[in-house]
């Protein structure tokens, strides 16, 4: 007789619910007292709209003919329509139902039907402070006033007159954003990655954390794939080891300080998260050219490694992360195991914040199980 542990039936716990800590990671939201990416800004055209899901609250992203980005509440108070199915007129953003425009403010400023002869109602939407910052648009979720006090991660090495080269791309996962984090952070499954080999044979020399981060370094091969490795300029990088870190809620790795991403995470539902990737390089050579590439041959090598190598990579990911969700929808209540030291600290420091942020919040946040 096979012994296998039985398919769950019941629904994986909320995190009040959770007793173990992947239970409670695997439930927890995101703070919203922090700056998250949320879109590319060139998606938001002048006149356009677009909505943009954090946690389950909705948010209507839209361009007035100015020019300005405005990020607000996306709910018509009226019948309750999204504003993203509205219209952009002048500033302003115009309910397709009704036609009730708000600004900028997120004030009613204009009814396009008969007032009745009453005055303009008084009403005023949630906005949310909003940045634009390395081709993304930012938006802080949480309490405004605390907008100034976070910052959005300072990479120098992608501005200024000089930048190195680098390219965003975004994955939309049907998995919880703690094991998106568990995946990118932990080098153990090099062998999903066989085929392309970003890493390999990563032997973890060193880990710390403390209230806000995690960090921890491998000694591994980077880049030692067929196509990958002929690009890599290993005199001016070292590629035989790797830093990440999970500084919450980004994270970030370095390969010799040469070769550097960012992850910036957008926790659509307990089951959905989108993340944006930052890839920026100062180490790129073509095969048998003995000279550092001038940075538009750069650009140019990476425009065609995107859909060779990197994509196909982060869709190895896209299998897993999936299939790992739902495995754990079916099997919550198994016993965790795992033998990584570092997958737990990611797990309590997510598990952390969100308490943090739910220990200070007076009224209560989306429910997980509602944020789908």
């Amino acid at each position: 007789m096979i012994n296998a542990e039985p398919i769950t039936t019941r629904p994986a716990p909320g995190f009040d619910e959770a007793k173990t800590v992947r239970q409670k990671a695997r439930a927890a939201g995101m703070n919203p007292d922090y700056w998250y990416a949320v879109e590319y800004e060139h998606v938001l055209k002048k006149g356009s709209v677009k909505e943009v899901i954090f946690w389950g609250s909705s948010i209507a992203l839209y361009r007035g003919e100015d020019g300005r980005l405005t990020a607000i509440e996306n709910r018509c108070p009226h019948r309750h329509l999204k504003l993203s199915h509205g219209v952009v007129e002048g500033c302003t953003l115009r309910c397709i139902y009704h036609g009730w425009a708000f600004d900028p403010s997120g004030t009613l400023v204009d009814y396009s039907h008969d007032s009745f002869g009453k005055p303009m109602i008084k009403r005023q939407l949630k906005t949310y402070p909003l940045r634009v910052q390395y081709g993304l648009i930012w938006i802080f979720p949480g309490d405004p006033a605390k907008a100034d006090e976070r910052s959005i991660p300072d990479i120098p090495e992608v501005q200024g007159d000089e930048p190195w080269a680098n390219f965003t791309v975004d994955f939309t996962w049907d998995a919880h954003h703690s094991m998106i984090i568990d995946n990118i952070s932990d080098f153990t499954h090099a062998f999903l990655h066989r085929k392309y080999r970003p890493f390999s044979n990563a032997i973890l020399n060193h880990y710390e954390s403390d209230d806000n981060r995690v960090f921890l370094t491998y000694d591994t091969l980077m880049a030692g794939g067929k196509i990958s490795g002929m690009f890599v300029d290993r005199e001016r990088a070292n590629t035989r080891s790797i830093e990440l870190c999970y500084e919450y809620p980004y994270q970030w790795s370095s390969t010799g300080g040469k070769i550097r991403t960012w992850c910036f995470l957008v926790p659509v539902g307990v089951r959905k998260t989108r993340a944006f990737f930052l890839f920026y390089f100062d180490a790129i050579k073509i095969p048998f050219l003995p000279i550092k590439l001038p940075r538009a041959l750069q650009e140019l090598v990476l425009k065609l490694a995107i859909p060779l190598v990197f994509k196909p990579i982060l869709l190895e990911d896209s299998l897993a992360l999936e299939a790992e969700q739902v495995g754990y929808d079916q099997h919550w209540d198994a016993a965790p195991i795992e033998i990584n030291p570092v997958v737990p600290l990611f797990q309590r420091l997510t598990t952390r914040k969100w308490e943090e942020f739910l220990a200070q919040t007076p009224s209560q946040p989306v429910a997980a199980s509602e944020a789908e």
